[in-house]
């Protein structure tokens, strides 16, 4: 989903708490200052788990560029990182059937103008990050400080290259191999384990190939309904998917985001710890331990957490339910009904609407409306996948009749938070920070948000007591006056005229102090006063609540609800996304904190009347009532088009491969009527080859990671698609607060002359390059012991003895029997990279410095890994949204139904 990881989780985790649970891990075994993973072969202290699935891209990206600690310094390094987080990972799970590894191949091109904009923003924040640190450097260098040349040469490295078709990524394919055979043949608690790759070259995004599998195996007769599913990412919509199964044990592993690192922030410049970039001493940092992990400051490891589905479908069958229906109340399909509501608030594929955000309860909104339009509707809003249009028109007018109201309190709740903002910023002296009992304390830097203030007092201008009588200067250490910090830090409770008439003395005598300067005649201070009125008495007239006394505790709570209210706007959790940074070790938001709205928004001016028309004739760009018309109606039939699409990616697959949203933007709630007999049929169509991919999604900054041939296209300005590659490009903030949350006004990519030119150059790629272009297969791999590996020998391979290429039988297809496999299904084809009892080189090259704690991996003499292309079988039946037969329910966990929580919505224990 596009909406943001911290605040679904969030929101989730507050309104159904059971449904999160800390991770119990063991301890890794050191031996001989290597570690190693706890015994895989010992009783789970999680609970017994059948199939692992692992996204993973959601290890790639916090691998390549970690928070906190320095970034591997090469890409063999970061190999070695993925070793480290995938044993942790498995370990902790510890599947006993089949353990699933996807990463992101070519994806559809509905989520490739999402790639795109992550991308090109990506490379813009990274150019914009290396200039402010040169300009660093350069100012070092010009006060005489000496910088290492290992920071003068540092450039950010580029996180593009994480996309299918790079060099880069068949690295990591090359490694994850190699991984596991290595765990095959070293492992034994991996003796029945059976695992399958399907890497960057096999289309499709990792989650939803895991899904393909995962639907792929309930169509079987052997296929047991109580099976134990568990899916690793950082990706919000895997909650949906995993109740998009109707499977019904199913959990979500991942790191736990509301974790706070109690480690400071890295300097941008050298990468160490305690200073920001601004007090960089150019000192290049010297490592202890492979990834710095014996640092004495060293970061502490994020903890996870389980999310349980099962637990979560507890709480809906309680929320969901509708009693007196005229039709039978059916659970599955109201899950389905929750899914596709939560669709309507945000994904990767559409923009929300824009009456509806989660920080608002938006999808409490929508469960409200389908609770009480649910008889009326005649039927749920879903079937196995497909819209019921005629419920759907119902539940979105039903919405935009809400719509008017849903602004305006939005517009209040702002104004209130300018307001708290102004008045806290007022109780602690304009610029001091205290906390809930009053106390200073030291400014923190949060992520995306920050509020600095001076360190020390100033030394040449006079300090003043709320009644505006000055006291003297600030001495020269920054200290104040003796016997004044208690009159200036207590605040608490002082009439606002007081401190008003104290701000206006200092600018006073600032004001005569640069007047001296440039030799004009100082002003008296009632000179000053008087040009200063108009100011102050805004500020005063603004806050009239600050004018009495706060209790400390009253003022925590509002300030904790102000700042949970901001947390909801941030992009720390999620490792794909990272924040915007001016190069000074603080991250930076797109506009003023005291705003909750950009200007554009403001000029739409969603809470008063007429915001439709400025809403379509802003960001549509029309002028004419006529093409207002025209184009609201296409927007809203994209848009339907658009939920269709992600409905049916979810419970059937990919229904096209071409499709995709041609706008920026969302109609309104109350522009869809006249959809119920709307006809949507989608074409499959075929997936981009790799490299058509990277130049649909990526920048011309990014075309080192394309062969030679093609990057000209993206550079030359003869190029006949130069247009796909703007240098700059404008961002929409939309009415949000903080820069990756706008809406980057790129232009869609046209695939026919894309195409036409990428294709005109295949002839001149090498062989090499040819081989990264092409589509490629899910792989399986399991011990030469196992049963289902003694079949695999026996069928594929002759027996368990080396195999030629020429002596393999290509084409040869074996089923897979799953009474051998223990019930996997699908069908297996010789591998021609398979030579059983063959050696297996360690594919990297490590330095000195990671010889020891790479030490474990070498090269696999006589492999006792057997691996085959693995055929997923194609669905015979629609996937229907219910429970096998043969389910066996558990004792349920949520006992009750609670009263409100004060949020907006029902609270359950």
């Amino acid at each position: 989903m596009r909406t943001n990881v911290p605040a679904l989780f969030r929101w989730l985790s507050r309104k159904y708490p059971k449904i999160i649970s800390p991770v119990i891990e063991e301890p890794d075994v050191v031996i001989d200052d290597v570690s190693y993973p706890a015994d895989y072969s010992r009783p789970n202290p999680n609970g017994e788990l059948d199939n692992l699935y692992l996204d993973m891209n959601g290890i790639v990206h916090p691998c390549s560029h970690p928070e906190n600690r320095p970034p591997p310094a090469t890409e063999d390094e970061m190999m070695l990182e993925v070793f480290k987080y995938t044993d942790r990972v498995v370990s902790m799970a510890r599947p006993r059937k089949v353990l699933m590894v996807a990463v992101d191949g070519v994806a559809p091109r509905a989520k490739m103008n999402q790639q795109r904009s992550r991308r090109f923003r990506s490379a813009r924040d990274a150019k914009d990050k290396d200039q402010q640190n040169a300009r660093m450097l350069e100012e070092m260098e010009a006060k005489g400080k000496a910088i290492d040349d290992s920071i003068k040469e540092k450039r950010s490295w580029d996180t593009n290259v994480i996309t299918p078709g790079t060099p880069f990524m068949d690295k990591l394919a090359t490694a994850i191999r190699y991984w596991t055979i290595y765990k095959l043949n070293s492992d034994p608690g991996w003796k029945e384990l059976k695992v399958i790759i399907s890497d960057a070259s096999v289309p499709g995004e990792g989650e939803h190939k895991i899904m393909e599998f995962v639907r792929s195996q309930r169509q079987s007769p052997h296929h047991n309904p109580n099976t134990t599913h568990a899916i690793y990412g950082l990706d919000a919509d895997l909650i949906m998917l995993g109740l998009a199964t109707h499977e019904p044990y199913f959990r979500v592993l991942r790191e736990d985001v509301f974790f706070q690192d109690r480690a400071p922030r890295l300097c941008h410049i050298c990468g160490q710890q305690g200073h920001i970039a601004a007090q960089c001493t150019g000192e290049a940092k010297v490592k202890n331990g492979q990834f710095d992990e014996r640092a004495p400051n060293a970061v502490e490891k994020k903890p996870f957490i389980w999310l349980h589905v099962n637990i979560l479908r507890e709480y809906l069958e309680l929320e969901l339910y509708v009693p007196r229906l005229p039709f039978k109340f059916d659970l599955e399909r109201a899950i389905d009904d929750w899914v596709f509501m939560c669709f309507f608030v945000g994904n990767d594929f559409l923009p929300h609407i824009p009456s509806l955000e989660i920080r608002e309860n938006g999808i409490d909104i929508l469960i409200n409306i389908w609770r009480r339009g649910l008889s009326s509707m005649g039927g749920y809003l879903t079937t196995d996948g497909t819209v019921n249009l005629r419920s759907t028109e119902v539940l979105l007018r039903s919405l935009g009749a809400q719509e008017d109201q849903i602004f305006r309190r939005r517009r209040e709740n702002d104004l209130r938070r300018v307001e708290n903002q102004k008045r806290r910023k007022l109780e602690s002296g304009g610029n001091g920070y205290k906390n809930s009992a009053g106390a200073p304390v030291t400014p923190v830097v949060r992520r995306n948000q920050v509020d600095i203030g001076p360190k020390s007092l100033p030394t040449d201008i006079p300090l003043f007591t709320p009644k505006g009588v000055a006291i003297g200067m600030g001495s020269s250490n920054g200290a104040a006056p003796s016997g004044t910090t208690k009159t200036i830090t207590s605040m608490a409770g002082v009439a606002t005229y007081n401190a008003d008439q104290a701000n206006k003395s200092a600018a006073s005598f600032l004001k005569a102090q640069l007047l001296a300067k440039k030799g004009a005649a100082p002003q008296s201070p009632s000179s000053a006063n008087s040009i200063e009125e108009t100011a102050s008495a805004t500020t005063a007239t603004s806050v009239t609540s600050a004018e009495l006394p706060v209790t400390p505790d009253l003022t925590s709570k509002k300030r904790k609800a102000d700042e949970e209210a901001d947390d909801e706007t941030d992009g720390s959790a999620g490792k794909k996304r990272k924040a915007d940074n001016n190069g000074s070790g603080v991250a930076t938001p797109a506009a003023d904190d005291e705003e909750s709205s950009s200007e554009d928004d403001d000029a739409i001016r969603f809470w008063e009347p007429g915001y439709k028309n400025r809403y379509y004739s802003q960001k549509f760009k029309t002028q004419t009532p006529e093409q207002m018309d025209s184009i609201r109606k296409d927007v809203v039939r994209s848009y339907i088009e658009g939920v269709s699409w992600v409905l049916l990616y979810y419970y059937q697959g990919c229904p096209s491969w071409t499709w995709f949203y041609p706008y920026h933007y969302a109609p309104f709630a109350s522009d869809f009527s006249d959809i119920a007999d709307m006809e949507i049929k989608f074409s499959l169509g075929e997936p981009f080859r790799p490299y058509e991919q990277l130049m649909g999604v990526l920048p011309a900054a990014s075309s080192h990671t394309l062969p030679p041939v093609l990057r000209t296209l993206m550079t030359d300005g003869d190029s006949e698609i130069i247009d796909f590659y703007p240098e700059e490009f404008p961002i929409d903030m939309n009415g949000k607060k903080m820069s990756w949350q706008g809406v980057a006004l790129l232009p869609f990519i046209d695939e026919i002359r894309l195409l036409k030119a990428v294709r005109e150059r295949y002839n001149l790629l090498t062989q090499e390059e040819l081989g990264r272009n092409m589509h490629g297969h899910e792989v399986v791999y399991v011990t030469a012991e196992s049963a289902f590996g003694l079949q695999i020998a026996k069928h594929l391979y002759n027996g368990y003895r080396p195999v030629g290429r020429d002596e393999l039988h290509a084409n040869e297809v074996m089923p897979i029997h799953p009474k051998i496999s223990k019930g996997l299904i699908g069908a297996v084809k010789p591998n021609p990279d398979c030579i059983p009892g063959g050696v297996i080189a360690f594919p990297l090259s490590l330095d000195e410095s990671l010889q020891k704690d790479g030490s474990r991996y070498k090269d696999i003499q006589r492999d006792k890994a057997l691996s085959a292309h693995y055929i997923i079988p194609n669905s015979k039946y629609v996937h229907k949204s219910m429970l096998l037969p043969g389910y066996k329910a558990k004792p349920k966990v949520v006992t009750s139904l609670g009263g409100n929580n004060g949020g907006g919505h029902k609270r359950f224990y």
